[in-house]
């Protein structure tokens, strides 16, 4: 199983909703979540399949936000 984490600017509902159908593309639906509680915005990525940092990188740049791998 494949576990990546990022640190995002993901803060609220409304920018998860907006990130969701780009990382959606990227990973699929239900791998991923993002910790709007946590200070430094995790996201986290499980999935079965290999998943490249560069891919979900792009996918939140393109969404409007950053991220940063830290795992």
């Amino acid at each position: 199983m494949e576990n990546l984490q990022f640190k995002t600017n993901i803060k609220c509902s409304g920018c998860i909703a907006k990130s969701t159908p780009f990382l959606d593309k990227a990973v699929g639906n239900g791998n991923w979540n993002v910790d709007v509680q946590n200070p430094s915005k995790i996201l986290t990525i499980t999935s079965q399949h290999t998943v490249k940092r560069e891919d979900v990188i792009k996918a939140v740049q393109e969404a409007g936000y950053t991220a940063e791998a830290i795992s």
